[in-house]
């Protein structure tokens, strides 16, 4: 609540010693941990700024944002201000858009204001349609457009326009009806807007804002393993692929319009306790292990795998990453194969059983006996330096995306310290979080720094679910979450074959890809989702037979593709259309709207245009049948005033993802049959209304 009150000295007897200001400004947002931590955005991002703002009686208030920026080099702070206004009349409930320029971090703060010009004049009109002092009334008006006048600066057309304005409400050989219709033309209006008296002026305590690069919040990941490039897997010769064959995968990654191509760990893999074929105990010559099960002989955390190249061969993909315009993201997993150097170097770092064994990891019923999870309670301060000086060494080979595995299990204040120190060194190193985990910890993993994070979307199917959980990742109904939460929509993982793309065909792996990555700035998938790969381990298993964790798993891409039986068109259609609708870069802007059918999902995404009469502005609409077995059609009624439009509006949409063009309004029929590929709608709408 604030505290700071800039209006004049407070007359004899009045409380001026309180803590409240005149004006009362509460509940600001976006606010993380009572402004202890920053609110999160990236560059061109437009950031609701919320706050509600009172004051005892009925006078009019105004409210703005002022948000400091420092530029480069600079010392002193730039201020720019953007005009808050009540939401719903009578609940004292301020807001407006924020739009954020560069990175580095910011501040912002609400100011609020009696609004004295708009108090007196919703006063004189009843006074005077009362013929209730109306002569007086109409000189106190006068009174107050003239100080409104000095405000504007003499010299302005503002101050002549509201000077002019005085004498006609102190003419009185006019009528008082026709006085007062003076503050209703155009250029008085537009001046007073522009130059409010503001009294009573208070402002509110300033709060942290962070603006990260707009990788943080936007990009398409494509996750894949280095080793199954190339690899041999046939009886009587299993041999990895490399590094070197993997880069020549990359073009293919990057031509479905991929932003970022995330590695499993490429480190030495241990061989005591190496897991075989779908997790068995005892692996046999040749089975490669767990990526997860990191070190050897041969290094750690710092080292590739020899079986995949050297540090030339893993520059060498990062320049052929960079050029065919890809990020690399790396996995950074903070646990140790039995074999690992830092087993024998700091025996510390690990939980000893009573019988002086070191404890290996577990995920019950899960165990896994090839990997020893880290103990940061016996030496905190030797872990995070260590930590910090491996993150160093793939940075200085060009990675600056790190994909953390399973960071719930690890200490918040270790996360916390390692990050920060991080974003002082190199702010532009972005981190994943793989928080599958309970909500408490998924969201507090965002507040103490990670960009980005895995969510729940992988396993909301449902109308009601979908709904429910993307307007909470996207800050609607007052949720919290978009303000430091950015969520990763994968479709799947290594680890997880949900189970509508085991049972739901083609269709359910199409439905997945329009939903993630149409309704998520980010969003993601493991190689084999574009082939559909959907055996489960067992039923009611999450895991894929043959799952790639434990074996190589060389595929056929080109293959599928000329025979039809691939993704890959969807995707790169899907990805294109995100590239060219910067709509779909946001996170708060998804917004939903009314189908009769519960199998019918319709969503938008709208970037306004700067002048609110210049038509919808950049403006996506998604339909989507949620049943991959049958075709569903119904009554699809959007909420015209969330599109930019009046209720009569309608206007032209192209289909991007189908083709085709219609016009649509308030009140438009859908049929969607996913037997013909028809398992979505992606409407762009022309500029102009019709």
């Amino acid at each position: 609540m604030t505290t700071n009150s800039t209006s004049a000295p407070a007359r004899s007897g009045s409380q001026s010693r309180s803590p409240l200001g005149r004006i009362v400004i509460a509940d600001c947002r976006p606010e993380v941990d009572g402004g202890a931590r920053p609110a999160r955005a990236v560059p061109g991002e437009q950031v609701e700024v919320s706050a509600t703002v009172f004051k005892e009686g009925h006078d009019v208030l105004g409210a703005e944002v002022v948000l400091a920026t420092r530029e480069p080099g600079q010392q002193a702070e730039r201020e720019r201000r953007f005009p808050l206004a009540e939401g719903v009349r009578g609940t004292d409930r301020f807001r407006g858009p924020v739009r954020v320029e560069r990175e580095g971090d910011c501040r912002y703060r609400v100011e609020a204001w009696v609004d004295s010009v708009a108090t007196w004049m919703r006063a004189a009109f009843a006074r005077i349609s009362a013929g209730v002092d109306a002569e007086l009334s109409l000189w106190e008006g006068a009174d107050l457009l003239e100080r409104s006048a000095k405000a504007a600066g003499e010299e302005t057309q503002d101050c002549a326009v509201l000077t002019k304005a005085a004498d006609v409400l102190r003419d009185a050989a006019r009528s008082a009806g026709e006085r007062l219709a003076e503050l209703r033309t155009a250029p008085v209006a537009a001046a007073l807007s522009r130059h409010p008296l503001r009294e009573h002026v208070t402002t509110g305590r300033w709060l942290p804002l962070r603006v990260d690069r707009t990788r943080a919040l936007y990009g398409s990941w494509y996750e894949f393993f280095p080793r199954s490039e190339g690899a041999v897997v046939s009886p009587g010769a299993v041999r990895s692929g490399t590094l070197r064959q993997a880069a020549a995968r990359l073009d293919a990654i990057a031509a479905m319009g991929f932003d970022v191509v995330y590695l499993p760990p490429i480190h030495p893999i241990g061989t005591s306790h190496r897991k075989g074929p779908d997790n068995a105990l005892h692996a046999e010559p040749g089975d490669p292990g767990s990526p997860w099960a990191i070190g050897s002989a041969d290094g750690g955390h710092d080292a590739i795998h020899p079986e995949l190249g050297t540090t030339a061969d893993f520059r060498a993909f990062v320049a052929r990453a960079e050029a065919v315009g890809l990020e690399v993201a790396m996995d950074f997993a903070l646990q140790c194969s039995p074999d690992h150097p830092w087993v024998t170097e700091h025996p510390e770092w690990f939980r000893h059983r009573l019988d002086g064994t070191i404890a290996c990891a577990e995920n019950p019923p899960k165990k896994y006996q090839d990997i020893y999870p880290i103990d940061f309670d016996t030496d905190p301060e030797g872990i995070l330096q260590e930590c910090l000086r491996v993150l160093r060494h793939w940075r200085s080979l060009g990675v600056r995306i790190f994909r953390v595995d399973n960071p719930h299990t690890k200490p918040l204040g270790f996360w916390e310290r390692l990050l920060e120190q991080v974003r002082v060194e190199d702010p532009g190193v972005l981190f994943l979080a793989e928080a599958f985990t309970r909500p408490a910890m998924l969201q507090s993993l965002a507040r103490v720094g990670f960009h980005q994070s895995y969510s729940y979307f992988t396993w909301r199917t449902t109308k009601v679910e979908l709904t429910s959980y993307l307007s909470e990742l996207a800050g609607l109904d007052d949720s919290p979450s978009a303000d430091y939460l950015r969520p990763n929509l994968f479709v799947n993982t290594p680890d997880i074959l949900p189970g509508h793309l085991q049972t739901g065909g083609r269709a359910a792996f199409e439905i997945r890809a329009v939903l993630a990555a149409m309704a998520g700035p980010t969003w993601g998938m493991y190689s084999g989702f574009e082939l559909c790969e959907s055996v489960a381990a067992w039923p009611g298993s999450e895991d894929y037979r043959h799952s790639e964790k434990y074996e190589y798993r060389p595929r056929d891409y080109a293959g599928a593709e000329d025979r039809g039986q691939s993704l890959a068109p969807l995707i790169t259609r899907l990805n294109r259309i995100r590239r060219r609708h910067p709509a779909l870069h946001q996170l708060r802007n998804l917004r939903f709207h009314r189908t009769d059918n519960d199998q019918l999902l319709c969503f938008s995404k709208r970037l306004a245009p700067a002048r609110p009469d210049a038509g919808p502005g950049d403006l996506v609409l998604v339909v989507l049948n949620l049943n991959p077995y049958r075709p569903q059609q119904g009554r699809v009624e959007l909420d015209m005033a969330e599109l930019g439009m009046r209720p009569g509006d309608s206007f032209m949409v192209d289909d991007a993802l189908g083709g085709g063009s219609y016009r649509w309004g308030r009140v438009n029929m859908v049929r969607l049959d996913p037997r013909s590929g028809g398992v979505a709608q992606v409407l762009t709408a022309r500029r102009s209304r019709l």
